[in-house]
């Protein structure tokens, strides 16, 4: 278990500085906790459970699900939380499914760029009022507030967003460095598969978890939504499709989501893998060789979104007050924060814990930080409008991934996709 970072690095050394991340924003939750929160007990007179409803399957980001358990259920005697598991590509229909019989989870976890979806279709409780109240409020910068018409409908308790991850020892075996650049990359792909490895693994899925992974390689090429051209998307669609030609990406990238490439990534045979800062407690415990992470090289005009997941409260929460109440110990507090960034490695959204040193300082962290300052892109893009925000992530998730698996060339993938776009992004 090791990560570099300028030299190789124990992952003995990685595990005390996530410690010392941990203990010095769990300080700062402490003190936002006493004086800014409501204190934890008698928060139900009788026994009580609240729901929540995620979408996590790795072992990492369950235990974030399993330690805000713990934490909420600690400070709030009688209450118990049970975490409810629904498949990513099942939660926006159940949910919505859910509306029309009037029920629903108390807490729900979901993809930011869904807010507007799942608002629209009457699945989320507006938290404005609660939000406005929020003491804390002005700790979360407006990027990871989601809104429709004006009110709140979810806040992301923490950020999160690709890099380009690497084999070191890899790397050190065909005599290359970690590329910062796209030719570096490419040039940095033909030598690792000369050598037999595994170059770049990623999602290729025909939906939003698609689109998430391909809009920094389509973004390099000059592509945007504010904008959208044709040539640029058969540029980054022909270099995708140059990959799995030569072997540097693997079609089964098309029935991927973005935990099986990492657990490929950490199997030892692959150079790089373009995934999350979530991934870091997946590769602490699985990787057994050096491995860091730079930047995605998506050069000036390349973007990469900020995402992570929103919280909200259901439309039909049995328990609303205690709901809100658990999302603002949990996924709103430091100390909930820190454990996120402890468990996988999540960027706190607050500013105080974000700006601690133990996070800026993190050799890993580090290179995200510099992707969110240089590269950071608003998720979903404002370019899109909210109604029709599902249907460009579908299609554009759909596109990348018929050229990933050959069976579309990428001149007609980016004219097949350039017609489906022209009527979602007109407001």
């Amino acid at each position: 278990m090791k990560f570099t970072g300028e030299s190789h690095s124990s992952g003995r050394r990685e595990r005390r500085a996530v410690a010392l991340a941990t203990g010095a924003i769990f300080a700062v939750g402490a003190l936002a906790l006493s004086g800014c929160t409501p204190t934890s007990s008698g928060a139900a007179s009788d026994a009580t459970t609240i729901t929540v409803w995620h979408y996590f399957s790795d072992e990492n980001q369950v235990k974030v699900m399993t330690d805000y358990k713990d934490l909420f259920e600690t400070n709030n005697d009688g209450v118990t939380v049970d975490n409810v598991y629904v498949p990513y590509d099942q939660i926006n229909s159940k949910l919505i499914s859910a509306v029309g019989a009037k029920t629903g989870p108390d807490v729900v976890v979901f993809n930011g760029a869904d807010a507007s979806t799942l608002a629209l279709g009457g699945a989320l409780a507006p938290i404005q009022d609660q939000w406005d109240s929020f003491a804390d409020k002005d700790q979360f910068p407006d990027s990871v507030v989601h809104r429709l018409d004006d009110a709140t409908y979810g806040v992301q308790g923490y950020v999160n967003l690709l890099g380009l991850w690497y084999n070191q020892d890899i790397l050190d075996e065909v005599g290359v460095t970690p590329p910062t650049t796209m030719d570096e990359l490419n040039a940095a792909l033909a030598k690792v598969v000369a050598a037999g490895k595994g170059g770049i693994t990623l999602s290729g899925l025909p939906q939003s978890q698609g689109e998430w992974q391909a809009y920094p390689w389509l973004s390099s090429f000059g592509f945007n939504y504010d904008k959208p051209d044709a040539a640029a998307l058969t540029d980054a669609f022909t270099m995708v499709q140059d990959w799995t030609d030569t072997g540097a990406l693997t079609r089964e990238a098309v029935t991927w989501d973005q935990t099986v490439p990492f657990q490929t990534f950490a199997a030892g045979n692959v150079a790089f893998a373009a995934n999350g800062n979530w991934q870091i407690g997946t590769a602490a415990s699985s990787a057994d060789f050096n491995y860091g992470v730079v930047p995605l090289p998506v050069g000036d005009s390349g973007q990469v979104y900020l995402g992570g997941e929103a919280e909200g409260i259901g439309a039909f929460s049995t328990h609303p007050d205690l709901a809100w109440k658990y999302l603002q110990e949990t996924y709103y507090s430091a100390e909930g924060q820190a454990i996120a960034l402890a468990d996988v490695g999540s960027i706190p959204s607050r500013l105080d814990a974000a700006a601690d040193k133990a996070v800026t300082d993190d050799p890993l962290l580090s290179a995200f930080a510099t992707s969110i300052a240089t590269n950071g892109a608003n998720y979903p893009s404002a370019a899109v409008p909210p109604a029709n925000v599902a249907d460009q992530q579908l299609v554009v998730g759909q596109a990348w991934s018929s050229v990933i698996g050959g069976s579309a060339t990428p001149a007609a993938a980016a004219e097949k996709l350039m017609g489906q776009l022209t009527p979602l992004l007109t407001k």
